[in-house]
């Protein structure tokens, strides 16, 4: 079997162990309905929940990307995956409030874990498949796997929680199972070739500090929208429509399963016309769209909701591509910032929207969100497109050769 081959079964089992992991993230906000109705929670309360979730892997991405810089730590992912499962599992068994938010922080911290040597690992093989060169479709489809384990959460806790109630969460924990495996042959793939030396880290562009940081306040904003309106969709769109949880459901798994279409088309849209330039355009259509969902009436909601998550999604995989090539220095650090918050942090703000919802309307909570795309659009018209260099992610500890590649600005 070649090695591009071994490289592209790699790809997709690491697409499908991402899945597994981004189920857990994705199982919150589908937790919510039914926290709602179990246990009577508010909506400045459902958002603790989430803020939970959202807090510690926030806060700890950045620092376990830190630490994957000194050194690869391959071991993380089937541990983060087995933590991410535990913590969802769990947070149904108790009544407690304050146990549940436990249980959902200790998941937040798995999905913390997993996510930037998981991007790492992921980018340099897809970089060996494409001879040392971009590695933007085999990011995207990487990144799919992510999607398909959000837009597979609300069917999966349906089909759990909505039979038998939040007691049978342990079941929620067979992902995360199945996850572990599929990431072990993987590790030994890359402990074969870690031992057999068949591949030397070589140089890379230095680091453009300021794209990254424009970047990262990007994918702030991104996140606000996406969790803000991921939180509270399943029951806006329940009150707007009536027709009981399904309706809410089914919008909640519109948003997820648009964004597996959305991360692979990013992929090939910017083979064509650059990643900083699709991305931005992508964020001027989600601000249209996210305010269609808000304000459009009638079942066409749920066409402003597929495109609201092609806008948000499309730019998914190039924003952690781009992340990599501003800081190549700190593959782990920048895959921990662009893939980690752009589903994270946005749970910070889930208990102001919250708070606003109950003193308000839950429509007039939501209407801030449309300028959370506007923004990222502003920033990625300040960004420049850097040019790949041709070579493969250096690991942990190589030294930096200044002006290795050139940038050029749009």
């Amino acid at each position: 079997m070649s090695k591009r081959t071994h490289d592209a079964g790699s790809i997709l089992l690491l697409s499908v162990g991402h899945a597994c992991v981004d189920v857990y993230q994705g199982a919150v906000a589908a937790l919510v309905p039914f926290f709602v109705a179990e246990r009577h929670y508010g909506y400045a309360a459902v958002s603790g929940v989430v803020l939970a979730a959202s807090l510690l892997s926030s806060v700890a991405q950045p620092l376990f990307g830190a630490l994957t810089d000194r050194r690869p730590l391959p071991w993380l992912l089937p541990v983060s995956t087995l933590l991410g499962g535990a913590g969802i599992a769990l947070s149904g068994v108790s009544g407690s409030y304050g146990l549940t938010l436990a249980f959902v922080a200790l998941s937040g911290v798995g999905v913390a874990a997993y996510h930037p040597e998981s991007a790492r690992v992921a980018r340099l093989t897809a970089q060996r498949m494409r001879g040392g060169r971009g590695g933007h479709r085999g990011m995207a489809w990487f990144s799919l796997g992510g999607n398909l384990g959000f837009a597979a959460a609300p069917l999966l806790v349906g089909a759990v929680v909505g039979w038998g109630g939040l007691r049978l969460t342990p079941l929620l924990v067979l992902p995360a199972l199945a996850g572990t495996a599929l990431c072990l042959p993987v590790l030994r793939e890359l402990e074969r070739r870690r031992a057999s030396g068949a591949e030397p880290p070589r140089p890379v562009a230095a680091d453009d500090r300021a794209s990254f940081v424009k970047l990262s306040l990007a994918v702030v904003c991104r996140s606000i929208a996406f969790v803000g309106l991921s939180t509270f969709l399943a029951l806006f769109v329940t009150r707007r429509l009536g027709g009981g949880a399904a309706t809410g459901t089914a919008a909640l798994v519109v948003l997820y399963a648009g964004g597996a279409v959305g991360s692979v088309l990013g992929g090939a849209l910017a083979d064509r016309w650059g990643r900083v330039a699709v991305a931005g355009r992508s964020y001027l259509v989600a601000a249209v769209a996210v305010a269609g969902v808000l304000l459009v009436p009638g079942p066409a909601l749920y066409l402003c909701v597929a495109l609201t998550s092609a806008g948000l999604y499309v730019p998914f995989s190039l924003q952690v591509t781009l992340g990599q090539d501003y800081l190549p220095s700190r593959i782990g650090t920048a895959s921990g910032i662009t893939l980690g918050l752009t589903v994270s942090i946005g749970g910070l703000a889930g208990p102001l929207i919250g708070a606003l919802a109950d003193a308000t309307s839950l429509r007039t909570a939501l209407l801030p969100l449309v300028l959370m795309p506007v923004a990222s659009w502003a920033l990625f018209r300040t960004l420049p497109e850097p040019v790949t260099p041709e070579s493969v992610v250096p690991e942990p500890g190589v030294v930096v050769r200044e002006g290795a590649a050139v940038r050029a600005r749009r």
